[in-house]
């Protein structure tokens, strides 16, 4: 009986209201659908000369793009670095260290003190390289003169530096021969290596993606011509964000890791929004008396709306991210954003034209089981009618689960990465475990203290005499002639070890008052430290926020209370399981990576922002489908139960595209993109199967006419959305 009081009131509201010159006018958005159609061929040629005219500058996007950045601006390390780059002839943390090893004999002499000049030579040529510093014994030569590192100044910026490791790490390794082993390493390094593999990764994990999100389309669509649409709409913004990327970086640097975040991300939003609405055009068009001008304003206006919410959604919570003052963090979050402004961009004006230039031909090359016209699907009209009779049930046990799948999340320890996000054979992680074996555990992770020179003695000492400090080096004096020193300090533990901080925090409190604390490890530390402070602070502006936007969207204050916490269960349950997967260990093996026994310390920040964003998004979607239903019939079971039937099958096959991408990202390549794409997974399959499928409908049922109830004063206040076709 409700079925069929659905298919009449919506049908009969549909027939009055999709057609843009009757009683029913279209809203902004069904007018702007038919506005790209009164001027297809102009829509057509500014996105032809967005995607061409970018598209030229995309493929430079791995190669202009930095890996630097990962700094707390500001801090006590940050201003060491600098002072190293500028008084100390470069000798700071972004230097290339270049290890050199020999097996048959002293350094000092033969193959290994030829090898020492080439590579001083190479270095002197690249004017990215400030001064070359000679090993010295005791210091940078180790006691039997088989290992000495060789350091290449920092004559440019982080990012630059990066580059000149780029350059220069084959050429050095190429020295190699006659017994004698050379591999770069240091924090330039790192970078370097780690994006080489993350881009081989990357390559490797569209090859997968691709083709399986089509077949989920294919799955989902029931034609081949309609699931390919998805794919094309996103590839167009894609391609205009990534050479956008590359242009904003000639101006202001830009990580890499906006780009790989950006492709995983706008890749898996841009195939749901134009799910939703080739999925609203075909069954708008196979109504009677529909025209393909009427369908596309129905379906601007009710699932074009929802997609620019959820696409407003998506944005405000990322922009939290630039609460965060680190580079890295303000342009990955910036540049996922860029992606998602041109996905949803080609969404609601690309995607339109293309749909009425297709027209009914979007059902081309359909499966032999498809039924193109279905809008409503019966299973999931029968999953809502379940739900209905039985919430208590089903409500207990999706909580308890999420709540279960949250526990872990109480025993979560953070750091930033270790050198084992590397591959084992990379030129920076071979040149890590030899300064370590031969120079010490702490070696890598070398303490950089600069001071004024009258304090240098007292610092040396107090340096020379705390625990957790293996040995001093002789004080380096300005190349500049200023008066401050530079002292380096090898701690006692290895760089990613907890006990460095407790030391680097007692030194800071114990040394002299003109002494900064630096290095590449100490740097990490700073950037965790304020990662910590930050993360409250984003968390609670995003969860307003998403809060606030609901409200504005559905007008209805408890469903969109109810909507955000359940968003925020079901992240924190993404990121309990992610403690028992990457801190834990359990299922490395199976996953292919080596534990570092705690979660990357940016995670928990990044990722809450970007699930939270997943999970707002899924969120828009099913109640805007619920306003719709109770705009239309003022009947709660009808807006729970219509929900499940018309959006549920949507939002079951975009939830599995997401999940596929965001799985197929995380097969290869180092840990970083395993942590995002596995953490991401999960949280897409507990959220939009068991919080979106489950859990919110039981909402609704509980509410029942009160989740749409909206004060006097707020309905005053907030602006006029309607779900309905024909309202503005």
């Amino acid at each position: 009986m409700t079925t069929t009081h659905d298919d009449q009131v919506a049908a009969g509201t549909a027939g009055r209201s999709s057609r843009p010159d009757g009683d029913g006018r279209p809203g902004p958005l069904g007018r702007l659908g038919l506005l790209v159609d009164d001027h297809r061929r102009l829509t057509a040629i500014v996105w032809l000369l967005l995607v061409v005219g970018l598209g030229v500058f995309a493929p430079r996007v791995e190669a202009e793009l930095s890996g630097a950045g990962w700094q707390a601006d500001g801090s006590e390390s940050v201003a060491v670095r600098e002072a190293a780059e500028t008084h100390f002839g470069g000798n700071a943390s972004s230097a290339i260290q270049v290890v050199v090893h020999s097996e048959d004999g002293p350094l000092t002499e033969g193959p290994g003190a030829e090898v020492l000049a080439r590579a001083t030579a190479l270095l002197e040529d690249d004017p990215r390289i400030a001064d070359v510093f000679q090993p010295q014994p005791g210091t940078t030569l180790s006691p039997d003169g088989r290992t000495a590192v060789l350091l290449a100044g920092a004559g440019a910026d982080t990012n630059e530096m990066v580059r000149a490791a780029d350059d220069l790490k084959g050429p050095l390794q190429d020295l190699s021969g006659d017994g004698v082993v050379v591999n770069p390493t240091g924090a330039s390094l790192l970078w370097s290596d780690f994006n080489e593999a993350n881009l081989q990764a990357m390559l490797k994990s569209e090859l997968y993606s691709w083709p399986v999100t089509l077949a989920i389309l294919v799955l989902a669509f029931g034609a081949l011509v309609a699931a390919g649409l998805p794919l094309l709409l996103t590839l167009s913004g894609l391609v205009a964000s990534a050479g956008s990327l590359v242009l904003i970086n000639m101006v202001v640097p830009v990580s890499i890791w906006a780009m790989n975040f950006a492709m995983m991300f706008a890749l898996a939003l841009g195939i749901d929004y134009a799910l939703f609405l080739v999925v609203r055009y075909r069954a708008a068009r196979a109504r009677a008396g529909a025209t393909p001008r009427s369908a596309v304003a129905e379906t601007m206006d009710t699932a074009g709306k929802a997609v620019l919410l959820s696409g407003l959604t998506v944005l405000v919570s990322l922009s939290a991210v630039m609460l965060v003052p680190s580079p890295s963090f303000r342009s990955m979050a910036g540049g996922i954003m860029l992606a998602v402004v041109f996905v949803l961009a080609a969404t609601l004006t690309l995607l339109p034209l293309v749909l009425l230039k297709l027209d009914l031909r979007i059902n081309k090359l359909s499966l032999p089981w498809s039924r193109t016209a279905e809008h409503r699907s019966p299973k999931f009209a029968a999953w809502g009618e379940l739900l209905w009779k039985r919430p208590a049930a089903f409500g207990v046990a999706s909580v308890v689960v999420l709540l279960a799948l949250a526990a872990p999340i109480f025993g979560l320890n953070t750091a930033m990465p270790s050198i084992k996000v590397l591959p084992e054979e990379s030129s920076a992680r071979l040149g890590y475990d030899q300064v370590q074996a031969s120079f010490g555990e702490g070696a890598p992770g070398t303490l950089q203290v600069v001071v004024a020179g009258t304090d240098a003695e007292a610092t040396t000492a107090a340096l020379g005499n705390d625990a957790g400090i293996a040995g001093v080096m002789p004080p380096q004096p300005a190349s500049d002639g200023t008066s401050n020193v530079l002292i380096q300090a090898v701690p006692t533990v290895d760089p990613s070890d907890p006990a460095l901080s407790e030391t680097v925090d007692r030194l800071r409190a114990d040394l002299p008052e003109s002494a900064l604390v630096g290095g590449a490890a100490v740097e990490n530390l700073d950037l965790k430290t304020q990662l910590d402070d930050s993360t409250p602070l984003v968390i609670g502006v995003i969860l307003v926020l998403g809060f606030l936007l609901l409200l504005v969207a559905l007008q209805a204050p408890l469903i969109s209370l109810l909507g955000t916490l359940a968003s925020l269960l079901s992240t924190a349950a993404a990121f309990g399981v992610a403690r028992l997967i990457f801190q834990e260990g359990i299922g490395a093996d199976v996953l292919g990576f080596e534990s570092q026994g705690f979660l990357d310390a940016w995670a928990p920040v990044f990722f809450f922002a970007m699930i939270f964003a997943i999970a707002m998004d899924y969120t828009v979607f099913l109640l805007a489908s619920a306003k719709e239903h109770y705009e239309r019939t003022g009947d709660p079971r009808e807006a729970m139960v219509g929900a499940l039937a018309h959006s549920g099958r949507v939002i079951f096959a975009a939830g599995a595209v997401m999940v596929a991408v965001f799985f197929t990202f995380a097969l290869s390549g180092p840990l970083p993109p395993k942590e995002m794409g596995i953490i991401l997974g999960i949280a897409v399959l507990l959220d939009a199967f068991l919080v979106r499928l489950v859990l919110l409908p039981v909402m609704l049922r509980l509410t029942g006419d009160a989740a749409w109830w909206t004060p006097a004063w707020l309905e005053r206040v907030l602006p006029r959305i309607s779900f309905s076709h024909g309202h503005d």
